[in-house]
């Protein structure tokens, strides 16, 4: 019998699935249906074999769940009889004529949209010419890979070979020619494309483990990755490609980001405003949102403080730099502020960092220390490692700032037996080392100096001591915080109490907050007195404990 003329890949695949059926693909099954396998074959230049299998994954299209046991049920076979079958049907996958989803050991296909849509036509399907890209579009061709690897729909291995052929269609983007640079193994590559997609697609700067667990099939695999990138060995930390984000002052190893050298290396075709100056900065307090506040210092202060704003003006700071560089000397601005609580020490610093449009990457020392033996010393580490970071990311170089440093620069215990003391040496000779070769701004904050370490005070390059406000200097600050003070009340509070300017502040805001819920005293100085007497009772208290003698 004469095959039909009008006969198209769907009625070549109906013949061949209703004569398939109960046939257990026998080689009779094979003889009656081989006039339309023949055609299947032709149209789709694919085996005998393989059009036969096309055939009943199209006869299945309708479910995105298509299982070997289908087949069986089908053909009346047993599962054995398909398995012959596996390396046809990867064929059929490599060509995403079907996809794949393996979940464990369960195993499903389906049939995309796009290949039945070409039958339909009687076309034969043709994947997508990936040849001739932008590097946006690169990212949009990545970003569809990564959504079928999240499907399961892909194993590792397919991903990174679709990768790879993406990449071999696109070797002129500088983008692919530098991650080949770079020289790394299947898996690590694997990784640097998941975060370069997860940053340019996705804008995500916070990658977690969650994130990238995905990628890979082989769970001992993950835990290795996951392990090295825990402890800070994995190549792509190393290499400076990836960093971990960090988190009140030191760095959170569960979070990771692209370093800003990667970025540039790596995005230079794309026109991404995360790469420059405005790329996030939630770690640090950044300078615009400072707020302005007029400090008063007597006139040996004023002009040190007045000294050091000017260095630390970016003109300056940058010959200053370059110069002692070429000296040969220390290039790093390492300051101390010392002095009594509440003399205007962080707000100092605050004013600086405001004036001189620098951030702050403020340390939090109580979080430094940790319980665990071997973590503080990591932690102070990171601190230092995510200065660095910081410091190549901005082109304004930002303060490093140890506030209340009392705890880190005290002298350090000589022969130290226990955990505790081993630890806060070890701590100290961190901090030493990196004061040694720092390039950049640190400051220090502290009330105890009498304690301090000689190393340390050998280290800082400016020490400024911070002393109680003079009387004219406590004058200025009431009438600052308190304009409706006449002159003579001004000069009977600053007279009356020995305040810093912290506790001016505190009095200053009591008051407020009073005459927002009371209204106006109609003798200020009489409740102004009442809160400095409560501000100063610590100090009163102080002078009755004790014994009559």
């Amino acid at each position: 019998m004469a095959m039909k003329r009008n006969i198209d890949l769907l009625s070549a695949i109906e013949q061949i699935v209703e004569k398939a059926k109960d046939s257990g693909l026998s080689s009779e099954f094979f003889r009656k249906a081989d006039r339309y396998i023949k055609y299947v074959a032709e149209k789709l230049e694919l085996t005998k074999e393989q059009s036969v299998m096309m055939a009943l994954f199209i006869d299945h299209s309708d479910t995105t769940d298509i299982t070997i046991s289908c087949f069986c049920k089908l053909l009346g076979c047993r599962t054995t009889r398909i398995i012959r079958y596996m390396s046809d049907i990867d064929v059929l996958e490599k060509r995403e004529l079907i996809r794949c989803s393996r979940d464990g050991n369960h195993i499903t296909y389906r049939v995309p949209i796009e290949v039945i849509e070409a039958f339909k036509k009687n076309e034969k399907f043709t994947a997508k010419d990936c040849s001739g890209l932008s590097c946006l579009e690169l990212f949009v061709e990545i970003e569809k890979i990564f959504e079928l690897r999240d499907n399961k729909e892909l194993t590792f291995s397919a991903t990174a070979d679709k990768i790879q052929h993406l990449f071999d269609c696109n070797a002129q983007l500088l983008y692919v020619q530098k991650v080949r640079s770079y020289k790394l193994d299947e898996e690590d590559e694997m990784m640097l494309v998941l975060f370069s997609h997860l940053f340019v697609n996705n804008s995500d700067d916070g990658i977690m483990f969650h994130d990238l667990e995905f990628l890979y099939d082989n769970k001992c695999t993950w835990r290795l990755i996951k392990t090295s990138m825990n402890n800070g060995t994995f190549i792509l930390l190393r290499e400076n490609i990836i960093e971990n984000n960090c988190s009140d002052g030191f760095v959170d190893r569960s979070s990771f980001r692209m370093t800003a050298k990667a970025k540039r290396d790596l995005f230079s075709e794309l026109n991404l405003s995360l790469m420059n100056e405005e790329e996030k900065r939630n770690d640090v307090i950044k300078h615009e949102e400072i707020t302005h506040k007029k400090l008063f210092y007597d006139d040996n202060i004023s002009r040190q403080i007045a000294e050091l704003g000017k260095l630390l003006e970016e003109s300056e700071y940058k010959k200053v730099n370059s110069r002692m560089k070429a000296n040969g000397f220390r290039c790093g601005f390492t300051c101390l502020f010392y002095g009594a609580p509440g003399t205007g020490k962080t707000e100092t610093v605050m004013q600086l960092a405001r004036q001189t449009k620098r951030d702050i990457l403020q340390v939090n020392i109580s979080q430094i220390k940790s319980m665990w033996v071997g973590e503080s010393e990591k932690n102070i580490q990171m601190v230092f490692d995510a200065y660095r970071s910081i410091v190549k990311e901005r082109s304004i170089t930002p303060i490093l700032l140890f506030n209340e440093a009392d705890a880190i620069i005290s002298k350090r215990h000589t022969g130290a037996e226990r955990a505790v003391d081993k630890m806060e040496n070890a701590i100290q000779n961190i901090i030493l080392q990196e004061m040694e070769s720092l390039d950049g701004i640190l400051i220090a904050t502290t009330n105890l100096v009498q304690n301090m370490d000689k190393a340390f005070e050998r280290r800082f390059l400016y020490k400024i001591k911070f002393e109680k406000p003079t009387i004219e200097a406590r004058m200025n600050m009431w009438h600052e915080m308190i304009p409706a003070l006449k002159d003579d009340e001004v000069r009977i509070l600053a007279t009356r109490y020995n305040f810093s300017g912290g506790q001016v502040e505190n009095i200053a805001r009591h008051y407020t907050i009073a005459n927002i819920l009371h209204g106006e005293s109609e003798n200020i100085i009489e409740e102004l007195s009442s809160y400095c007497d409560s501000e100063r009772l610590d100090e009163k208290e102080h002078h009755k404990i004790g014994f009559n003698v």
